[in-house]
């Protein structure tokens, strides 16, 4: 009888066991689920791929460790190349087990991409790629967490003005989607002259010609949001070189403390660069995530943690559309993204979308190199007149 009663009592145990682990299961899908990120991991700034790419891997462990889900990570190398980024959009979008995306990082990749996205009803959201013209053509798959160049153009050509006293600017652009459109921004809000408009290549390394157009021209600063920060750094090289004290102001691709500050040789030393996120190092907020960031990867930029915020907004999408269906789908976790609404981010400020995908709120950070290192000097709110 005893034996009987402790038989019993074991397979009550393991019935219980079993129920156990079986409602456990219910809350994490079956079978394999990844998130794409789609970055330039090799080529001319791959500097600024990892960074994106340790970020994205931070975002996706934090996610797994809340939830007990076990998300991987596929990788899209697109060089920051449109034909490349193709290539890499077309294998994400053939793998199964991918439910969202991240990225591409440049405007150009993006528009180049976004048609196949739409097809496949996969989400991705970027965390760099700023062109307005992407969010205004119907497409219901793309979003971004950061603010468009509609809005820091008229914030660095303020800035040049107003704070800088700037009355004569020459633009360059790289000829990219991003440049060209930013630059555009600038040249139409900018209120003094614009005394020249240079376009060149990504691939330019000799801007001897254009350096003594420049000096020639009575200049008093330049625009150049370029794509390439090491470009950047030999176009102020070459400025010193030759003796033309203007003042320098590139954005986004400039931020880049490896490539743009140390790779200039203290050439960009007092050189402005604007960027559509605030830096978080000092963030209390993001303390936390600073800490463990850095002592896993090292030190870091300021594309990063827009490529966190970016990647918790597909994670937590997944999350909310596996609870609400009981299973995963492409088209579940693009409605869920739609519904994002975060109170806070890694970026210290709430996240969501307005009906074309574009973030509401957000701003811009403007930093100068001091001493080698990129120092905040302002910083501008979208909605706000609060600097």
């Amino acid at each position: 009888m005893l034996k009987a009663r402790s038989l019993l009592i074991l397979f009550a145990l393991a019935a219980l066991i079993f129920t156990s682990v079986g409602v456990s299961a219910q809350d994490v899908p079956e079978g394999e689920v990844s998130l794409a990120v789609l970055g330039p991991f090799t080529g001319p700034v791959a500097s600024i791929g990892e960074e994106i790419l340790n970020w994205s891997q931070l975002a996706v462990d934090d996610f797994n460790e809340r939830t007990g889900w076990n998300v991987t990570i596929v990788e899209g190398d697109t060089e920051l190349d449109p034909a490349k980024g193709v290539l890499a959009a077309e294998a994400v979008i053939a793998n199964e087990n991918v439910f969202g995306a991240t990225g591409p990082a440049g405007s150009q990749v993006v528009a180049a991409t976004a048609a196949m996205f739409e097809a496949a009803n996969l989400v991705h959201v970027s965390a760099s790629a700023t062109d307005p013209s992407l969010t205004q053509d119907g497409t219901t798959t793309f979003f971004r967490v950061v603010p468009t160049d509609a809005v820091q153009g008229p914030t660095d050509a303020n800035f040049l003005a107003n704070d800088l006293g700037v009355t004569r600017l020459f633009i360059i652009d790289d000829q990219s989607t991003y440049s060209v459109g930013l630059s555009d921004q600038v040249e139409a809000a900018f209120p003094g002259e614009i005394v020249g408009r240079e376009s060149i290549t990504q691939d330019d390394s000799d801007f001897s010609a254009l350096v003594t157009r420049i000096r020639n021209e009575d200049v008093e600063a330049i625009f150049f949001p370029g794509q390439i920060a090491s470009q950047g750094a030999v176009l102020a090289q070459q400025l010193a070189e030759q003796g033309v004290d203007v003042i320098f102001m590139g954005a986004d691709g400039f931020f880049s403390p490896e490539d743009f500050v140390e790779g200039a040789g203290g050439a960009t030393e007092g050189a402005y660069v604007s960027f559509f996120a605030p830096d978080i190092h000092n963030l209390e907020s993001s303390a936390d995530v600073v800490a463990r960031y850095t002592d896993r990867f090292g030190d870091f930029g300021a594309f990063g943690p827009p490529a966190y915020a970016a990647a918790t907004v597909v994670l937590e999408a997944m999350e909310r559309a596996f609870e609400a269906n009981g299973e995963l789908t492409r088209e579940g976790v693009l409605a869920e993204v739609a519904n994002t609404n975060q109170e806070t981010t890694i970026l210290g400020i709430p996240l969501s979308f307005d009906e074309n995908g574009d973030v509401a709120g957000g701003g811009f950070s403007i930093f100068q190199i001091q001493d080698g290192e990129f120092v905040f000097v302002t910083s501008v709110n979208i909605g706000s007149d609060e600097e």
